[in-house]
């Protein structure tokens, strides 16, 4: 069956990619609802859903935190702040090698998986870094 184009699924898809932060589908929702407030929550949720069924949006599950949406749909990695909440794109061609090495090992075909490191991302450690000092005096 095909999916129709309609002006919200137009809606979220532009809204993802103005968002250039990953957003989350609330933060989807927060921002068509500036200058749309009729679309409702529920319809961005079902559109995002289409969008990623159909592979033009990327979802990012989260274990611990909202599920994220990516317009980069490629095969990549993600990085987490801890301390800010950024969330950014990292491109490890290496690993490649080590999903052909789980696949020979396991017999498993990868399609699909969600990758993301946590940690302190530069401006948060450098902010430490300042502020240990500050406090050192």
């Amino acid at each position: 069956m095909k999916q129709r184009n309609t002006i919200q699924k137009r809606l979220v898809l532009e809204a993802v990619a103005a968002l250039l932060n990953h957003p989350t589908a609330d933060d989807v929702y927060q921002r068509i609802a500036m200058n749309h407030p009729n679309v409702s929550r529920g319809t961005v949720y079902r559109n995002l859903n289409a969008l990623v069924q159909c592979n033009t949006l990327l979802k990012i599950s989260m274990p611990d935190a909202a599920d994220r949406y990516d317009i980069d749909t490629h095969l990549h990695y993600h990085l987490k702040c801890k301390n800010c909440g950024e969330f950014l794109d990292i491109e490890l061609p290496e690993m490649a090698e080590m999903l052909s090495k789980i696949e020979d090992k396991s017999g498993f075909l990868i399609d699909r998986f969600d990758l993301v490191f946590k940690g302190i991302c530069a401006d948060c450690r450098e902010k430490q870094i300042v502020q240990d000092n500050t406090s050192k005096l």
